[in-house]
């Protein structure tokens, strides 16, 4: 099983992938839809730029079968977490 940490700045804790924009998360999830699943995520918001991890749950939603049992919210801005928490504990099944 696999971890994935989408962070820009924060380094992953021991084990976990990292990806560092959004289209590398969706990279490593499509990848892993295919082989070894990832178990748990753990996102922040901002990514640096105009990058967030938005994306990457505006497709978890367009690729609702490939949602996984944990996917964590470690970001410290307000607005960006209310947003990612409210819309995975709406289409998370």
């Amino acid at each position: 099983m696999t971890k994935l940490w989408v962070d820009d700045l924060r380094e992953p804790p021991d084990g976990w992938e990292w990806a560092k924009t959004s289209q590398d998360a969706i990279n490593l999830l499509d990848y892993h839809s295919n082989g070894v699943p990832v178990e748990e995520m753990s996102l922040d918001h901002d990514l640096g730029g105009d990058d967030t991890t938005r994306p990457i749950i505006l497709w978890l939603c367009e690729e609702d079968w490939l949602w996984w049992p944990e996917i964590h919210v470690h970001s410290a801005n307000p607005v960006g977490r209310e947003w990612l928490e409210g819309m995975i504990k709406r289409y998370k099944p």
